[in-house]
């Protein structure tokens, strides 16, 4: 099953995100869910990161939250609202 985890830095968290970003990075190539698509947010200026998005596959929802919980940016505090919903995949224009 694929899951949509939105994630919405806090204000003026950038610095708190750019402290923590090499442990999250880290994590993130040792996931425990397969993580099929993943990156920032951005603002309207196209560079300045305001969040998270991941596209990731597992079994239940519960793994996907045991993930999303154990992610360093969640620890550190960086994200101010997340969302995390069952995605049906309809479409996929990757090679």
């Amino acid at each position: 099953m694929h899951f949509i985890i939105h994630a919405l830095d806090k204000a003026n968290g950038l610095q708190n995100r750019l402290a923590n970003y090499e442990a999250h990075k880290a994590y993130l190539g040792k996931a425990p869910v397969s993580i099929v698509v993943s990156g920032p947010l951005v603002a309207q200026d196209n560079e300045t990161m305001i969040g998270s998005f991941f596209l990731v596959e597992a079994e239940t929802q519960a793994e996907v939250q045991a993930f999303h919980d154990a992610d360093p940016f969640k620890k550190a505090g960086i994200w101010e609202t997340v969302s995390i919903h069952p995605f049906l995949k309809r479409m996929d224009n990757r090679s």
